[in-house]
């Protein structure tokens, strides 16, 4: 593992620039309000109510009782959409990790071997790039049906491309170092020398990909959803809630969208500007600044 300038390791390091990046501290705080607002949310100890309608409190605008008023149903705004969180979570969560282990498992033996692997795995992810990625994506959920893992799965399945082409890259320039040549020297394995030498030194990039592939992840969810391709009708979700939202705003009832928007705005924001500052945190380049 790389060490930095002061005999730190690289994570140490990066914790402690991280630490004193006053951005990145308040995006971290957003970041763990929204996993224990859905952990509390899918308990139960948050909004338990979410679902439950009342036609006589339909269209309610906001007040003390409902901050931000009430659906068609007669169901809290708010409750639906900080129930939306659990979704996007998951969606965001699970869809990025699955594209990340494909990116990392194909760059890995594509940048290490070389040679025919190589070009078999570039023409495959060639051949996956030319096609646009939302239409990839809408077509697995026309095939599979519209629903929660559904959409994990296509988005895992038909947004590993980038990813793997940085990790392929990096393997390419990791495969010819020192360190990689002593290990060959030992008589470690093409096993050994690709997922315990070079993959940890890789790690970073790793870590930056799912952070970018997790905004991205959650943003294709409330598109789809929007276009009602997305989850099952019924589950709390932003993009359905804006898709509602779109009727209503004609007739002035402005606060559902609203509620969407606003609590995918900062979670969106929240993971951008952590990502950017864990990308400078890690960049060996920046260790002078």
């Amino acid at each position: 593992m790389e060490k930095s300038e002061k005999g730190l390791s690289l994570w140490i390091d990066a914790v402690r620039r991280l630490r004193r990046n006053h951005v990145a501290v308040v995006c971290f705080v957003v970041i763990v309000f929204y996993l224990g607002l859905a952990a509390l949310c899918a308990a139960g100890l948050v909004f338990p109510d979410h679902a439950v309608t009342n036609k006589d409190a339909a269209y309610l605008p906001p007040s003390g009782d409902y901050w931000f008023g009430t659906d068609i149903f007669g169901r809290d705004v708010l409750a639906r959409a900080a129930h939306g969180t659990i979704t996007s979570l998951i969606v965001g969560f699970f869809g990025s990790a699955l594209a990340v282990v494909i990116g990392t498992f194909l760059g890995a033996i594509a940048g290490y071997f070389g040679g025919l692997i190589d070009e078999l795995i570039v023409w495959f992810y060639t051949t996956v790039d030319t096609i646009p990625f939302i239409l990839l994506i809408v077509s697995f959920s026309f095939v599979m049906g519209a629903g929660l893992y559904t959409m994990c799965l296509a988005l895992g399945l038909t947004s590993w491309v980038g990813h793997y082409r940085i990790l392929r890259s990096e393997f390419m320039k990791h495969r010819e170092r020192d360190y990689v040549q002593g290990a060959t020297a030992l008589g470690a394995g093409h096993p050994r020398r690709i997922f315990l030498h070079i993959l940890p030194n890789t790690f970073h990039l790793v870590l930056i990909n799912f952070s970018l592939g997790f905004v991205s992840a959650v943003k294709a969810e409330v598109i789809l959803s929007y276009l009602g391709l997305g989850v099952e009708p019924g589950t709390p979700s932003w993009g359905m809630m804006i898709s509602d939202a779109k009727l209503e705003l004609a007739r002035g009832i402005w606060w559902s969208g609203t509620a969407a928007t606003l609590f995918m705005f900062f979670m969106v924001l929240a993971f951008t500007l952590f990502n950017d500052a864990l990308r400078d945190a890690l960049d060996p380049k920046l260790k002078s600044r």
